[in-house]
């Protein structure tokens, strides 16, 4: 018996990718309440970001077009999608995921197994959810974290015998695919979130015997994986290594590249630095990552692969936010994840003094010596 293809509608779609790039909800957790696959999810997500950025390309494109008749084709073309919608919005004929919306299961009149019938639904298909990640890879997920944070050389074969030192018998392709998914490799002892493109460039590691003597010379940026109750995302963090000032910050639900871009441009109120260093993974050597530093004038700097000390004071944050924040108070959801991580950093650059740092807090070091007053 074949199984009948899919289709979505382009408003289910859009609302989909909507809140996708939304990034205050995991993948989990949207594959749960619309019942698509997490793949599914990130290619309409990025397909959503990609044709987005082809609207504002428009105003560069036509430059013998005046204003006014970019204006025009532009409302010429928010009325005809406007007439798309209002058309899909009558359609009887409409796909399974809109079916299932359709149906109230607290209907008093009307039973689930008779609103299906009436739709023209199999009641399996009401009931269907896709599969997530089991509580049991979630917890492992979670340990696998933690114990990262104490042995990242630990490859494969050791974090399946942790695993089993905690009473988990679990063989080594599931523990391959675990530690993939949350974007961890064992490089001596560095963490490889991020793969490199073989077709970006790679720049040359430019701090090795430099002394770090002010704020703004320089600064860094890398990827962690956060777990949760139900789900996990991806922090990003550019911090100045001279105060260890965050600098700026951004989760996501998946691995692509415009939440750094995000935090790399919220970091530049602050600023420039002379120097910017990050590892090579494949957000960090995008052109559009690079472009942004290279315009500006800063160096660019990357580190050696399988350098663990190369991006030190950036390591040590993670840890921090793990064992201080992530481990202690497990956070729920993703709006919860981003509530508690914004309160963090701001007492971890407000409120929380470093021995490193003679006991004053980053904010302390950073606008003392870029001001020459202390602000708190």
């Amino acid at each position: 018996m074949e199984n009948k293809r899919k289709r979505y509608s382009a408003e289910f779609k859009f609302k989909v990718a909507l809140e996708a790039v939304k990034e205050r909800q995991t993948i989990s957790e949207l594959t749960a309440k619309f019942g698509v696959h997490s793949t599914q999810i990130g290619l309409w997500k990025k397909q959503l970001l990609q044709e987005g950025m082809e609207v504002f390309k428009e105003e560069t494109k036509g430059k013998k077009e005046n204003q006014q008749s970019l204006l025009d084709r532009l409302y010429q073309q928010i009325g005809q999608l406007q007439v798309e919608l209002d058309w899909l919005k009558k359609k009887s004929g409409v796909d399974n995921s809109q079916k299932r919306l359709l149906i109230d299961p607290t209907h008093s009149g009307l039973s689930i197994a008779r609103q299906c019938e009436l739709l023209g639904l199999h009641r399996s298909g009401y009931y269907y959810r896709p599969c997530e990640e089991s509580e049991e890879n979630l917890l492992l997920m979670r340990l696998l974290d933690e114990q990262y944070m104490d042995t990242p050389y630990y490859g494969i074969r050791r974090m399946q015998w942790f695993l089993g030192q905690k009473g988990y018998q679990v063989n080594h392709k599931r523990v391959s695919r675990l530690l993939r998914t949350m974007g961890l490799e064992a490089v001596y002892p560095k963490p490889n979130l991020s793969k490199a493109n073989p077709t970006h460039k790679i720049y040359p590691y430019l701090l090795r015997g430099v002394k770090i003597k002010q704020v703004n010379q320089v600064w860094s940026t890398d990827i962690t994986y956060i777990p949760m109750a139900k789900g996990f995302m991806y922090l990003v963090a550019v911090m100045d290594w001279y105060s260890r000032f965050v600098l700026a910050w951004q989760l996501s639900n998946s691995l692509e590249v415009d939440f750094c871009l995000d935090a790399l441009e919220s970091s530049f109120q602050y600023g420039k630095p002379q120097i910017f260093n990050s590892d090579q993974g494949s957000q960090f050597t995008a052109t559009a990552f690079t472009d942004k530093l290279s315009t500006r004038d800063i160096r660019i700097s990357m580190d050696g692969r399988g350098r663990a000390l190369d991006n030190v004071f950036i390591e040590r944050l993670w840890r921090n936010v793990k064992y201080e924040y992530v481990y202690l108070c497990a956070p729920i959801n993703g709006k919860e994840l981003w509530s508690g991580i914004d309160q963090y950093f701001t007492r971890y650059n407000y409120q929380r003094p470093h021995q490193s740092l003679d006991y004053l807090t980053p904010a302390q070091v950073y606008f003392q010596t870029n001001t020459g007053k202390v602000q708190i």
